[in-house]
């Protein structure tokens, strides 16, 4: 629904609003870790239920799409209006006709996970598989899954090692809110790029005080132990302004209609299995690698920093149904996916 000159910003809205749920809840376990008797944990569950009925209400409120309506009714003048409403402006016949063309270019595509196998939606698969398997292995989940026993291992205190996730959120939800003022004015490919290289700089240099300060065994003093603080700071934020938001915007933007559904579900399905794969071995890879664990997902940023700058054409303010003309005129994918001739 969003007009293409907002489309990044309105999109980043989504995970600055995922950075203010992880703030939300870090201090709640700061807060409920103090309670004793057994009832801390039990009501940090419970508040769980908070932002799951607040999304319940809210889908009994949320209107339908242009692109919907188009697909599903067919009824084109309510599109219109929806459009209209949306757009503040009455001269939108440019873009509904866009619309009901990628609309029917859409049905008639009987098999959208077949198709999309396709050569000419070649870079599209690409990118749905890519782009979240690459943003789970920056390593982000090192930190906001395990901040606290990180925290732990280094030196500093439970409630401190808590207290450190949350000045992490703070962080994090800062440099997204950066993001999203920025994303449509520097576009999608510098923000990746420079959050690249903040985070392999930031991972490089901890593994580099853990490996001479820590090594195999012991505790890092606290000078140290809060220099890594800050280090895990620059390296939130540095996701939080790239990979973070744009590993959702950029494979939103991308899918053409008659491939969209069949691409997000890649692209969530690989998100997710990453998650999960990434959450059950970090804690034996930090046991076992130590303090090379930052030196493996820094080789990681450095590769696909690289895939971004080689790779990921702009895709700041182009229209979704013209999304195709991107890899058209890419000096790689161009070969595989031929000019529009």
């Amino acid at each position: 629904m969003a007009p293409p000159r907002y489309r990044g910003a309105i999109n980043i809205g989504f995970q600055l609003c995922v950075g203010i749920g992880v703030l939300s809840s870090n201090l709640i376990n700061f807060g409920t870790e103090k309670i004793k008797g057994g009832w801390g944990w039990r009501i940090s569950l419970v508040m769980a239920a908070v932002p799951a009925s607040i999304l319940t209400l809210g889908s009994f409120f949320l209107p339908e799409t242009p692109n919907s309506i188009i697909q599903h009714s067919k009824d084109h003048h309510k599109a219109k209006l929806m459009l209209q409403r949306i757009r503040g402006t009455n001269d939108v016949q440019q873009e509904l006709e866009d619309l009901i063309e990628a609309s029917n270019t859409s049905h008639s595509i009987k098999h959208p996970f077949k198709n999309i196998l396709q050569r000419n939606y070649r870079p599209q698969l690409v990118m749905a598989i890519a782009i979240p398997f690459f943003q789970q292995f920056t390593g982000i989940n090192v930190i906001s899954f395990y901040a606290p026993i990180l925290f732990l291992t280094i030196g500093l205190g439970e409630s401190a090692s808590l207290l450190s996730a949350v000045m992490t959120g703070v962080v994090g939800t800062t440099a997204t809110f950066i993001s999203m003022l920025m994303v449509d004015k520097l576009g999608r490919r510098v923000l990746f790029i420079s959050g690249g290289i903040q985070m392999f700089f930031s991972q490089v240099i901890i593994g580099c005080i853990m490996a001479t300060q820590l090594g195999d065994h012991g505790e890092i003093s606290k000078k140290y132990a809060y220099m890594i603080l800050v280090l895990i700071c620059m390296y939130v934020a540095g996701f939080a302004w790239s990979w973070g938001p744009l590993g959702w915007l950029v494979p939103s933007e991308i899918f053409q209609l008659e491939i969209r559904s069949a691409a997000q579900s890649i692209t969530v399905a690989v998100n997710f299995l990453f998650t999960f794969i990434v959450a059950q071995t970090f804690l034996s890879m930090l046991c076992r690698f130590k303090f090379g664990t930052f030196f493996f997902f820094g080789g990681w940023v450095v590769v696909m920093t690289a895939f971004v700058y080689l790779l990921l054409p702009e895709t700041k303010n182009v229209p979704i149904e013209q999304m195709d003309r991107v890899w058209r005129e890419h000096f790689f994918w161009k070969r595989i996916v031929g000019d529009k001739s």
